[in-house]
């Protein structure tokens, strides 16, 4: 008997034109957290970041553009490339951790829900198409597709359009060098009903949520100049804590994605990681295949962006989709039968992986 299956059937991104390099941090002036200047210069400070995290430079949105702008862009490719019928969509799920935030500000704005205000941007009428958001840290996309597959299997839709994005550069403290790492970006695909006999798209997930002493790995909190409003807050990171949290956990969910889903890693085409640090994500990998035994990793396993668009969160991992199928990263090509991989890991702290048939 053909089974219901999930597959994504077309992707989109939002790539904001303004691009901030490294370089253009050498004027900051750093602070620790507890309000002390840091004694490096600051082009030493960004050039150490840049051996540990991979990043040269990142993506801010213009002035004029706000998420759900974004947000709509990315809908809007990822409707064209699926072919579909905007109206047939029962489902808009929109992935964000800050709702929109104005240029200049540092108030979130999250009424409407951002995915209402996708709906009404793209001009769809149909009352039956239900939107809302999902917050759920940077993992806040693949959980949008997770509960997409959820409805789908359970016969409530049958399209559904998951989106990611956010707009970080709005919400960081420009005295904490960690404010380096986060970015600017939009993701989103469409996901539909398909009967069929192969086992195809989704194939099995894991979702981990460790929510004790690791809730504060990243939260919001006051700036690191002394001299700040304290009633101002932005995104703050504990990033040592965070390493040794992903390094701890996601290779051990991927691998529980995997074993779900009895796929032999070795056939493995890609691994999509969230692009929040490339030696971090370099450990995971290693870590998962060691896992199995393997102790060398195989050729082009894991496309990254993070070098030229940084960490925009809920936006990586669609937005790395969107590049490699439709050939804009060197090497990295998927072909029909394919089987892949997605794993992403923040704010909560919460993890989830998908494993997937092209």
């Amino acid at each position: 008997m053909p089974a219901l299956r999930t597959v994504i059937t077309g992707t989109g991104c939002y790539i904001p034109e303004v691009i901030k390099s490294n370089k253009d941090f050498y004027v900051n002036h750093f602070y620790d957290e507890n309000g002390q200047p840091i004694a490096l210069p600051s082009n030493i400070i960004a050039e150490k970041f840049k051996n540990i995290t991979g990043i040269e430079e990142r993506r801010y949105a213009p002035g004029n553009m706000n998420n759900v702008d974004m947000a709509i862009a990315a809908a809007t490719a990822a409707i064209a490339d699926a072919g579909i019928n905007k109206e047939s969509i029962d489902q808009i799920i929109l992935a964000h951790n800050f709702g929109n935030v104005i240029q200049h500000t540092i108030q979130t704005d999250t009424m409407p829900a951002l995915a209402s205000r996708v709906k009404h941007g793209l001009g769809i009428k149909n009352a039956q198409c239900i939107p809302y958001d999902i917050v759920f840290g940077c993992p806040g996309w693949l959980q949008g597709i997770i509960q997409a597959d959820a409805f789908i299997k359970a016969g409530v839709a049958k399209t559904c359009l998951v989106i990611g994005a956010e707009t970080l550069s709005r919400v960081i403290d420009i005295y904490d060098r960690d404010s380096m790492i986060f970015s600017d970006g939009a993701g989103a695909c469409i996901v539909n009903a398909k009967e069929t006999d192969e086992a195809v798209g989704i194939l099995s997930y894991s979702v981990q949520s460790h929510a004790l002493e690791e809730l504060d790995y990243l939260y919001m909190g006051k700036s690191n100049f002394p001299h700040s409003d304290p009633r101002i807050r932005f995104i703050k990171m504990k990033g040592r804590k965070v390493y040794e949290y992903a390094m701890r956990y996601v290779s051990a969910a991927m691998k529980d994605c995997l074993d779900k889903s009895g796929v032999d890693i070795k056939t493995l085409k890609m691994i999509f990681l969230h692009q929040a640090n490339e030696k971090m994500d370099e450990g995971i990998v290693k870590k998962l295949y060691e896992l199995y035994g393997i102790h060398e990793l195989p050729p082009c396993v894991m496309p990254m962006s993070i070098h030229t668009l940084g960490n925009s969160s809920v936006a990586t991992i669609p937005t790395l989709l969107d590049w490699v199928r439709k050939g804009q990263i060197p090497d990295h090509h998927l072909q029909p039968g394919d089987t892949i991989l997605f794993a992403s890991v923040g704010a909560g702290m919460n993890i989830n992986a998908i494993c997937y048939k092209y």
